[in-house]
């Protein structure tokens, strides 16, 4: 085999051979093999090293591996944790009548007879790259079907003893061969909420059956129902997994535990709460592999991005992002403090929780029983020498106060209120009793907005909205209307036949002038600062979004479920 590698390098130049050879005859013994000891040669790359292999077997180098092309039998024959160890994947293209077992170790003879015995079918070796064979491996297996129904029967002979046994610290969902059937129902229940992209999982008793629902963008579905016996494992499992009481079953209880999918690390912050049917879980879903959006990614306006960049170099000052739970004011602060990290600042976050972890910036967590609420923690923040300080949100007057003195101490502050527009955030604090010149110097801007759910693209189709619609959303009088497109998805597999998929966000962004200084200085209502507003060219969160409807983002029935009216 040596001399084949050596005559390969040779001939193609892969390599050089006479490096090769030299390496060769210092690092082999008799029983080593030569991909393990090549693959560990450090004057070779490993895919430069496979290609020489392929090359001398006569067999296939992939690049990137066809996932679509796995077959059913390899998924179901050979468990996830196998393939992943051995760093192997089955692909069968149509009309071979052989399995392609695609290796990281091409001269792995003993899985290719494992393989063929697992899953009854002739097989012939091809070659990849570890990092290739991970992706296939974990695109393949989360496309395998779920088989919750099945396992809800198996439930009734489960023993709740076992469950403190079978968790893991971190569990890997595909691993799903030979486990209690429990544990296969909660993972397969994680699992599908992974596919379909939720965030947020409710387990919901009723008096004669278990209802599990998604949240998917935003909006929850009932998609699953589950016998009523099954609960009491059912929550055991979660609270096992969250590190919770599973004995403890009248008052409410908060956990967090990880879980992995294949390669994917997946957080889950685990809430239940005793009802009248028994015990009622959510599991809040935080994907650690989903990449932070950059400020240019959130869906705001050309314009209103300028706008908003612009006041990120300020040195002082405090800016608002303002709205209801979950319109995702926290990603919009993290795109901020991204875009404004670097050696020079020292930024930091007090956070309730911390949902991400960002690289340079210190992170803290609030712990009120410990006595350090937001107020406090900011307080000992501020000896910390900070630039830019992120609080969470501000909750009362105390932290409000301290929030804007701190910005009038040459800080940047960044905070969050729930107020439904940006003028209603100068009167929230004018109603904690912060003095209003402490408001007129301080404030910067507010950013208000909402998640609308974009048009699936599979299935987007045009449409001709009536004038009732056109007149809600401001669109009536438009000039050039006819000239306009409108849009809504049919609804389609990729898409839950929602017709949308995916969310951006609608945007309110009131930069504070002087004349609203005046205004917050006199006391004057939020109705009167927002016509002001609307004066200097403020685009309300309705008008965003009939920006974002006329350039086929989404659609107006999603503008009007999010958005209130524009009445002055």
């Amino acid at each position: 085999m040596k001399d084949l590698l050596i005559k390969t390098a040779e001939r193609t130049g892969l390599v050089d051979a006479e490096k090769l050879a030299d390496f060769l005859q210092k690092n082999t013994e008799p029983n080593s093999r030569l991909d393990e000891v090549l693959l560990r040669c450090p004057f070779f790359t490993e895919d430069v090293v496979l290609k020489l292999f392929a090359e001398a077997l006569n067999q296939q180098y992939f690049e990137d591996i066809p996932t679509e092309e796995v077959p059913a039998e390899f998924i179901e024959s050979v468990p996830a944790t196998y393939a992943q160890h051995y760093y192997l994947i089955g692909i069968k293209p149509d009309g071979d009548p052989e399995l392609t077992v695609v290796l990281s170790k091409p001269l792995d003879v003993n899985a290719l007879d494992n393989i063929s015995k697992m899953t009854k079918m002739p097989v012939k070796g091809a070659v990849a790259t570890r990092t290739a064979i991970t992706s296939a491996i974990d695109i393949a297996y989360e496309q395998r079907s779920t088989v919750i129904e099945e396992v809800a029967e198996e439930l009734d002979s489960q023993n709740i003893d076992q469950l403190a046994d079978e968790v893991a610290a971190s569990d890997d969902l595909l691993d799903v061969v030979n486990r209690p059937p429990v544990i296969r129902l909660v993972n397969d229940i994680l699992f599908r909420a992974l596919q379909l992209r939720a965030s947020d999982i409710h387990v919901h008793p009723y008096e004669a059956k278990i209802q599990i629902r998604y949240r998917i963008d935003g909006i929850l579905y009932d998609t699953l129902s589950l016998n009523r016996n099954v609960l009491s494992l059912v929550i055991s499992r979660i609270k096992v997994m969250a590190g919770m009481d599973i004995a403890e079953r009248r008052m409410p209880q908060d956990g967090r535990c990880s879980v992995r999918l294949g390669q994917r690390e997946v957080d889950l912050r685990v809430s239940t709460v005793p009802t009248s049917y028994g015990e009622r879980a959510v599991l809040r879903i935080l994907d650690k592999s989903t990449a932070l959006y950059g400020l240019d990614e959130l869906g705001l306006w050309k314009e209103d991005l300028e706008r908003f960049d612009s006041l990120l170099t300020r040195t002082h000052g405090v800016i608002f992002v303002t709205g209801p739970t979950g319109s995702g004011k926290s990603t919009t602060l993290y795109a901020c403090l991204q875009r404004i990290n670097s050696a020079e600042k020292n930024i930091m976050t007090i956070e309730d929780p911390i949902e991400y972890q960002l690289e340079g910036i210190s992170q803290m967590q609030v712990a009120a029983k410990k006595g350090m609420n937001f107020a406090n923690t900011l307080r000992h923040v501020l000896r910390q020498d900070p630039d830019v300080i992120m609080v969470g949100e501000v909750r009362d007057v105390e932290t409000a106060k301290m929030a804007i003195q701190s910005s009038l101490t040459g800080h940047l502050v960044f905070s969050t209120l729930h107020t439904n527009d940006s003028a209603g955030a100068i009167t929230r604090l004018l109603d904690f009793g912060v003095e209003p010149y402490l408001v007129s110097s301080s404030l910067v801007a507010v950013l208000a907005q909402r998640l609308v759910r974009k048009v699936c693209p599979d299935c987007k189709q045009e449409y001709h909205p009536n004038d009732q619609e056109l007149r809600q959303i401001g669109l009536l009088d438009i000039s050039g209307r006819d000239e306009h497109k409108f849009y809504n998805g049919a609804g389609c597999d990729r898409c839950f036949q929602t017709g949308y998929r995916g969310r951006t966000g609608v945007y309110e962004l009131m930069l504070i002038s002087e004349e609203i200084q005046e205004l917050i200085y006199k006391t004057e209502t939020a109705g009167a600062i927002k016509r002001a507003a609307l004066d200097t060219g403020l685009q309300t969160l309705r008008m965003d979004g009939a920006r974002k409807v006329l350039a086929g983002i989404t659609t107006i029935a999603e503008v009007i479920r999010v958005t209130q009216a524009d009445i002055m």
